[in-house]
């Protein structure tokens, strides 16, 4: 027989915890020890000891009356850190999963997914994986690409300057074009050229245009 998965849920809504806990009593791998209204109800539990063992993982609510799931994610962790923890909450909101997340977290689902994903979620994390609601994963993934981007973008190093050359350049103006528009001489331009070309580690000017576009220096005309 497989070992039970102790589960603690800390949620303020006693409808919801009802609901959580009518769906555990249906599964016998999933055993939902204990259940609190706050984070900090929990987190007395945890120091006195008045629960009966440690949870293996938790379901916590970020939007919590006092201490907010956020602010308790440290505490959590601090005390029981072999626990695995899944945010259940109704936020969507890009901060909220991000904190969630770089905080420890091992899942992210929203309250409006079925009590079978959030089943399934809870086994996958105790397994060593990630229970992310899609909405969730999309929304991470798109960061990911943003900060992947900021980073190529930091590590280019290109002045203000650079960037305007290099913009007009792939706008098709020439040299002498762009030294008349910016009023400053063709030698000047020419040297923020070279500067671009080594930053950029290319040899000439299409291909500075077109790593500027893949790097996101340049805005896509798409």
């Amino acid at each position: 027989m497989n070992k039970q998965i102790k589960i603690m849920l800390v949620e303020d809504n006693p409808i919801f915890r009802d609901s959580i806990a009518l769906s555990m009593a249906k599964e016998s791998d999933l055993q939902l020890a204990s259940q609190f209204g706050t984070a900090e109800q929990a987190l007395h539990s945890l120091r006195d000891q008045s629960i009966k063992s440690i949870p293996d993982l938790i379901l916590l609510d970020l939007n919590l009356p006092g201490m907010s799931g956020i602010e308790a994610l440290p505490y959590f962790n601090q005390s029981i850190p072999n626990t695995k923890i899944i945010a259940l909450t109704q936020s969507d909101r890009e901060s909220d999963i991000l904190a969630a997340i770089r905080a420890g977290c091992s899942g992210y689902l929203l309250k409006s997914a079925t009590v079978n994903v959030i089943k399934d979620g809870i086994r996958t994390v105790i397994k060593g994986g990630s229970s992310l609601d899609s909405k969730v994963a999309t929304l991470i993934l798109d960061t990911m690409r943003k900060t992947k981007k900021s980073d190529t973008l930091t590590d280019h190093k290109l002045s203000e300057r650079e960037t305007e050359i290099l913009n007009e350049l792939g706008n098709g103006l020439l040299k002498k074009e762009i030294a008349e528009k910016l009023s400053i001489s063709s030698h000047t331009v020419s040297n923020h050229i070279r500067h671009i070309y080594e930053k950029l580690n290319v040899q000439n000017a299409p291909a500075a245009i077109s790593k500027a576009y893949q790097a996101g220096i340049l805005p896509s005309n798409d």
